[in-house]
């Protein structure tokens, strides 16, 4: 990248902006995929296709953590690089991974609800284990395959006072990282918005009770969480993108514009924080594993289980005499018949 290609503005605001920002999404980010991670390996005794893509976001977002204390050294500096290019390189790729990989994880976990909701009976929803971790593989290959043009050349910008590193630049279209950048949100925001449509379309049509209320309306809470874990940590840097390329004759180098830009990049680090949420709707496993280590308050008693209320003892005098039961039971014991229990609720 030669001099002409970045912008290095005097009296950056964004050194001023972006360290506390993520400092806070570093903390958060270690302690609540931390927590995730142990309740992947540690508490989660059965692992299905799902448990699998879930593990995979956890996955995603840890490229994340790796690369923030570098970045957050990189701003501290006044958006100064001191490492060398191929540091430079290496942390603006795993950027770009996470972000493509946190989206394809995303859009993957509400598809597998969707067909479990919409379409319970189809052959997709008995996948295997092993099935799904060729698939995953598979979805990690395109992602690197799709930022790998991040490692093959240089990011660099020496100027007078500091060196930047940023993969994104200010004078112009930034040709094939725009259009990934554009694409990776929208194709799987229309996914994601379509299995949300439909699933809330099936809900509405069925009549549920008991155990399948319950399931459906869990998996319906979880693709919420992921609608709008997606949205809140990845418009506001596509339209920030856009804007600057619909006025780019006159957003080159703005400092409003420049600013804009980064910190709605910082939106996407966000997801390391919110996919715990994510993690919390997916199964009835999760909730109880926050709830032993405190970090959620204990569920209320479901109407169902509550325990009845007790009569008050009588007095013995008062108290009325068992009757013996029929003969026709008492034969129907005999025999060894069980008698007919009384519903469970």
């Amino acid at each position: 990248m030669d001099n002409g290609s970045c912008c290095l503005l005097e009296g950056d605001p964004i050194s001023q902006i972006m360290p506390p920002l993520l400092i806070l999404t570093f903390v958060l980010g270690v302690l609540g995929n931390g927590v995730a991670l142990c309740g992947f390996c540690f508490h989660l005794k059965t692992w299905k296709a799902s448990t699998i893509y879930l593990f995979n976001l956890a996955v995603a977002d840890f490229l994340l953590i790796v690369c923030l204390p570098l970045r957050t050294d990189y701003y501290l500096r006044r958006r100064h690089w001191v490492f060398e290019d191929a540091s430079c390189r290496l942390v603006l790729f795993m950027l770009a991974t996470n972000r493509a990989g946190s989206i394809v994880f995303h859009t993957v976990v509400a598809v597998d609800r969707y067909f479990r909701v919409v379409h319970p009976h189809h052959r997709v929803n008995g996948m295997s284990r092993r099935a799904a971790a060729g698939a995953v593989c598979a979805l990690w290959a395109l992602v690197v395959l799709g930022t790998l043009y991040l490692l093959t050349e240089s990011h660099l910008c020496p100027q007078p006072h500091a060196t930047s590193c940023e993969s994104f630049i200010m004078e112009s279209a930034n040709g094939w990282h725009d259009i990934m950048f554009q694409l990776e949100f929208f194709l799987p925001l229309a996914v994601i918005v379509f299995c949300s449509l439909r699933m809330v379309w099936s809900l509405r049509r069925r009549r549920l009770a008991g155990r399948g209320r319950a399931r459906v309306r869990r998996a319906s809470r979880l693709i919420v969480a992921v609608a709008a874990v997606f949205v809140t940590c990845y418009l506001p840097s596509v339209l920030a993108r856009l804007y600057f390329l619909w006025t780019v004759s006159s957003s080159a180098c703005h400092p409003s514009v420049h600013a804009a830009l980064h910190v709605t990049l910082s939106f996407t680090y966000l997801n390391s924080m919110l996919d715990p949420l994510v993690y919390y709707f997916s199964s009835p496993s999760f909730p109880k594993f926050y709830t032993k280590l405190g970090i959620c308050g204990s569920r209320p008693p479901r109407p169902g289980n509550a325990a009845a209320p007790q009569p008050p003892a009588l007095p013995q005098s008062s108290r009325p005499r068992v009757q013996a039961a029929p003969p026709e039971l008492s034969v129907l014991s005999g025999q060894g018949c069980e008698l007919p229990s009384s519903p469970t609720v």
